[in-house]
């Protein structure tokens, strides 16, 4: 069975640690609700250097291109950073259904967790 691309968001405020181990969480919730998640916190550390300005706005294009390729952008976590906003207008401009992950969850018929 595909399952469609959902991509994920959220205030990555944390260390690189605490963000891979959210990141993962909320990509194991929105896999077990019938999707594939994709979610560049995860990877990107992992060979790109957020201080250096090239690497950092190279991470920001690739993001942007993924989204672009996913079905649904998964809004996660209570609070709304300007990256986020970003994420949601970008989202928005390109048709792409933006939603929260409780609204995965309850669209799903599995509840909120």
């Amino acid at each position: 069975m595909k399952r469609p691309l959902a991509y994920i968001t959220a205030a990555w405020c944390g260390s690189d640690h605490e963000n891979t181990k959210l990141a993962a969480q909320y990509c194991r919730t929105v896999y077990e609700a019938g999707f594939s998640p994709i979610c560049p916190t995860l990877y990107q550390p992992l060979f790109l250097n957020d201080a250096v300005p090239e690497e950092h706005k190279s991470g920001i294009d690739m993001g942007r291109d993924l989204l672009r390729r996913s079905h649904v952008l998964v809004v996660c976590g209570h609070t709304v950073t300007e990256a986020m906003k970003n994420d949601i207008a970008v989202a928005q401009r390109l048709g792409i259904t933006a939603t929260t992950l409780e609204g995965i969850l309850t669209v799903k018929g599995q509840g909120c967790r």
